[in-house]
């Protein structure tokens, strides 16, 4: 076993293998795809995951499934917002689980009257030193059992009464009970095999009991680490990983339907242990972690899913702890690294994101009725989309897949038949041009885009040198606000830009437009800062105007967009930013800054926010040439996320 890789111990992990059911191909030289579920996909369509998307990939492909931790009915009920919201509820003041010996050396937990009686205990080490014989537990009448003894990989702490600590936490208790409830309900609403449903409804149980232990440990030493706050926000994907794979597994149990056969694959113990300190969280603000961390992850990751034979994995995008935390050294976008880590160490074919949205679309179809979806994109157009409002896939998620040429296709859950839009990593390569004609693919291997959405005939496809280049598409970011500062003492900018940048970087504030002369600066920064924040930030450079002996004017002004017009082939086109201006003016837009990146595919401007959709509409029209005769978005979902 490679070096950071620990053995499975979950029951859902390598299950017997049923004749009838389907699995990878064997073949060695079948390709990878790499399919990775975003939350609200594994909340609301785990069953047409299954049927439509994983079992038509199986003929051709051999299939990997990364997920997120499963979205709620609403934001605040999404499985991570709700852990984070009892990681948080532990820490508050609150009385302590169970009482403590004299020795200090085991904390006992006591059931209330009328329970169960059992007692756990467990040492500073977190090995269980007493415990009455287990009952089964029945929940709505089904007999699951619970869940036998397991030291968790997570600090060794193995999982308490869950009754025995209802009275004493009650807040982050309701909580853990929230996040069981809504994982029951989701089960029971998509699996019709009464043993699968028994055996996943123990791994839930199991799971959330070991939250609440490790919760109440939290709050009996008072102090959540980084690390830890990891480890409890990765809850959600292995909860959403288990139910997959269970849905997986269950379609046997539908008429004409083959079951799959899944392997829950936990990547909590993946990162080699090379890497990882004595106490991770000393590197929190002093590491970076730099690219040959994520190539060797990538192998890791990979020699962990030959072990899965020819099963279908269903990857947890949580893979443990790392240098400096998870949340600070990745943020919470860790599960599409995770899918695109995946796809470089299995060197896939492609790497298949799914979403609730056909694709990345030329504007936002909410707002701009007839945008129309774009088949291919670059990366760097791509990550410029990212960056002036549009979530498509994080730039440092593309690199790791662009830079081993793997493709990365946006695609939808509700429409698996449509093709999507690929990030292509050489969108004008002859032979990729070959392929994608009129903005449709002759490849026989690759999924046609719908065929109602034509880009080709305007150029904004990468289909035909010949086609007229216009730019591929037009986006807003609502929310900025501009601070303006301005010097009256006329010498040399340096030590005033100095002085502008590090007040800027003390207090982590992203510029994202700046405007520069010498005894001025005007930058446009996201409003979600919030106010304090943006107060302390303007005395700030006040009192650098003080010390520095000049005399700083200095200005807030709000309800601010910036509008971007993003393309490839606006390197070498003459007369795009005359005609982007010209647009704008003749509606009577005015513009407040004017800003154009060095990389030359973007050229950006700030407006009032109230004239946002209005002059997104105007672009849309004016300079990539298309018209609003006939609504061709999908205007009731948002064009990516």
């Amino acid at each position: 076993m490679s070096p950071g890789l620990s053995p499975l111990s979950d029951s859902l992990s390598a299950p017997p293998t049923p004749e009838s059911f389907r699995q990878n191909p064997t073949d060695l030289s079948t390709k990878w795809l790499v399919q990775k579920f975003g939350g609200t996909s594994v909340g609301k369509f785990p069953i047409k995951i299954a049927t439509d998307v994983v079992a038509k990939h199986l003929d051709g492909h051999k299939v990997a499934i990364v997920c997120s931790a499963r979205s709620g009915s609403t934001k605040a009920l999404g499985t991570t917002s709700l852990l984070l919201k009892a990681a948080s509820q532990a820490l508050q003041r609150s009385p302590k689980c169970g009482t403590s010996h004299a020795n200090g050396a085991h904390t006992p937990i006591h059931p209330r009257p009328g329970h169960n009686k059992r007692t756990y205990s467990y040492t500073s080490d977190g090995d269980r030193v007493s415990q009455s014989p287990p009952s089964p537990r029945s929940v709505d009448g089904r007999s699951s059992g619970s869940s036998s003894p397991r030291r968790n990989g997570i600090l060794g702490f193995t999982p308490l009464n869950g009754d025995s600590v209802k009275s004493a936490l009650p807040e982050f208790h309701v909580t853990v009970d929230l996040i069981k409830d809504e994982h029951f309900k989701a089960a029971r609403s998509s699996i019709r095999d009464p043993e699968i449903l028994a055996e996943l409804e123990k791994e839930i149980d199991s799971d959330c009991e070991w939250l609440r232990s490790f919760l109440c440990a939290a709050q009996v030493i008072d102090e959540i680490s980084s690390r830890s706050k990891d480890s409890v926000i990765g809850l959600g994907e292995k909860l959403a990983c288990k139910l997959m794979a269970a849905v997986l597994r269950d379609q046997i149990s539908w008429i004409d339907s083959q079951g799959m056969e899944a392997e829950y694959v936990s990547l909590e113990d993946i990162v080699p242990s090379s890497h990882l300190t004595g106490d991770s969280d000393l590197s929190v603000g002093g590491i970076s972690l730099e690219q040959p961390f994520y190539d060797e992850l990538a192998k890791v990751i990979a020699q962990r899913i030959d072990q899965c034979g020819s099963r279908i994995p269903v990857v947890t995008g949580f893979f443990g702890p790392v240098p400096g935390s998870l949340l600070a050294q990745i943020g919470r976008g860790y599960t599409d690294l995770c899918a695109a880590l995946l796809a470089v160490g299995l060197n896939a074919s492609e790497l298949q994101i799914w979403k609730e949205v056909d694709g990345i679309f030329t504007a936002d179809p909410r707002k701009v009725p007839s945008a129309r979806l774009i088949p291919v994109i670059s990366p760097d157009e791509a990550a410029e989309l990212t960056y002036y409002g549009s979530e498509v896939v994080h730039p440092f998620v593309m690199e790791q897949a662009i830079r081993k040429k793997i493709p990365i296709r946006i695609k939808n859950v509700q429409n698996p038949s449509g093709g999507g839009t690929v990030i292509h990593p050489a969108p004008e390569d002859p032979v990729q041009d070959s392929q994608w004609t009129n903005g449709h693919t002759t490849n026989p291997s690759s999924e046609r885009p719908p065929t109602h959405l034509p880009l080709g005939t305007n150029g904004y496809g990468f289909d035909d040198p010949r086609n007229r280049r216009l730019p591929t598409a037009v986006t807003i970011k609502e929310n900025i606000v501009v601070i303006n500062v301005h010097s009256n003492r006329k010498s040399v900018s340096h030590g005033f830009l100095a002085g502008i940048f590090g007040t800027l970087d003390r207090y982590g504030v992203v510029v994202d437009l700046i405007s520069t002369s010498e005894v001025h600066v005007s930058m446009a920064i996201a409003d979600g800062i919030g106010k304090r924040m943006a107060d302390r930030f303007v005395v700030e450079l006040k009192r650098f105007g003080e010390l520095s002996s000049r005399a700083l004017q200095v200005s807030v002004e709000h309800d601010l967009a910036i509008l971007s017009l993003v393309g490839k082939h606006m390197r070498s086109m003459v007369g795009v930013a005359a005609k982007m201006f010209s647009s704008l003016a003749e509606r009577n837009v005015n513009i407040e800054m004017i800003s154009q990146g060095a990389s030359e595919i973007n050229i950006s401007c700030l407006i009032a926010a109230r004239d946002a959709v209005k002059a997104l509409n105007i672009i849309h029209q004016g300079c990539l040439k298309i018209t609003p005769e006939e609504p061709m978005g999908r205007g009731e979902v948002p064009w990516i996320w």
